[in-house]
């Protein structure tokens, strides 16, 4: 039972021992940071949207990454074979090589600009992690990019060892990338390690304090409620603390039957959870409720997102 703890432990050392080898992280943050913010936020809630995967229902940023860590693999197994290959299969196996590098490589940039837009709200050790992680990544860029043109020149010795420098940088990269998500809980729905909230049926506020147009948090079963009335009259029920980075739900500004996160603009339906503009990308959890002798009452929903299996 230890070891994987230990292990866990180790791995994560690595990581840090990488971030601690770059020195002037927070510099680069302090002076990129803003201007990544500007730009996304000047692109409107379209793109943000669109860059966030907020349409896709998941983050976009760790699909994407599949794309050139998938074809530079396959391009390192098929300069492999160049190696080994005789002169009758070389071409083809070279032509392979080429066109995964270079698949790699057009999909390395769309993940770089996509990642970007994650890393815009980090602070701390998070944010100088996402600062090594993306240095590492325009290296391996860099790198594969030369080798393409070296490859094109007729340099093919040269290509490869460009190729494979690249490669190990971007292997550095992706375990950083695992550590921001794994260790920093980046990217993933902070309400699923909220309780899940009473099984039954709560008394949490009496009907009276809940005027149309207000919203309110409450608290039962150590859970945060976020309460509110829709325009139609219904009593409506969300987790009160956001998924994205559990920003105060109830601190922030209500548009019709939607709720606005304050801390990074998300937004809301108040009575289905649904995420309608990000960088959230996940549901609300989602409360039955019912008025009974001038209360209101709340339990959990068959498709809370909450739900612990135990």
């Amino acid at each position: 039972m230890a070891f994987p703890k230990e292990r866990r432990r180790i791995m994560r050392t690595i990581g840090q021992r990488i971030v601690d080898a770059l020195p002037g992280l927070d510099g680069i943050a302090e002076k990129v940071q803003p201007k990544v913010q500007e730009a996304v936020q000047g692109g409107g809630t379209p793109l943000r949207n669109a860059l966030d995967g907020t349409w896709l229902g998941t983050p976009l940023h760790p699909a994407l990454t599949d794309v050139p860590i998938g074809s530079w693999t396959a391009a390192l197994v098929f300069d492999g074979l160049d190696l080994v290959s005789g002169s009758k299969r070389g071409k083809a196996v070279r032509n392979a090589a080429d066109a995964s590098l270079a698949f790699g490589v057009a999909g390395g940039f769309l993940a770089a600009a996509v990642g970007l837009s994650d890393w815009r709200y980090l602070s701390g050790g998070s944010r100088r992690m996402g600062v090594a992680h993306g240095l590492l990544n325009a290296t391996a860029l860099l790198l594969s990019t030369g080798s393409l043109a070296a490859r094109a020149a007729g340099r093919r010795s040269a290509g490869r060892l460009l190729f494979l420098a690249g490669y190990s940088f971007a292997g550095m990269s992706a375990h950083l990338g695992g550590e921001l998500s794994y260790g920093y809980g980046l990217r993933v729905n902070r309400n699923v390690f909220e309780k899940p909230g009473p099984d039954g049926f709560t008394p949490v506020l009496k009907e009276d304090e809940l005027p149309e147009g207000e919203m309110r948090r409450v608290e039962v079963e150590g859970v945060g409620v976020l309460l509110s009335r829709a325009s139609d009259g219904r009593v409506c029920a969300i987790a009160a603390t956001c998924n994205h980075f559990s920003g105060p739900l109830e601190e922030g500004r209500r548009e019709g039957d939607t709720v606005v996160c304050p801390w990074h603009d998300s937004r809301f339906s108040l009575c289905t959870g649904e995420v309608l503009d990000g960088p959230a990308v996940f549901p609300q959890s989602l409360y039955e409720t019912r008025v009974r002798d001038g209360n209101i009452e709340v339990m959990e929903h068959q498709e809370n997102a909450q739900k612990m299996v135990t």
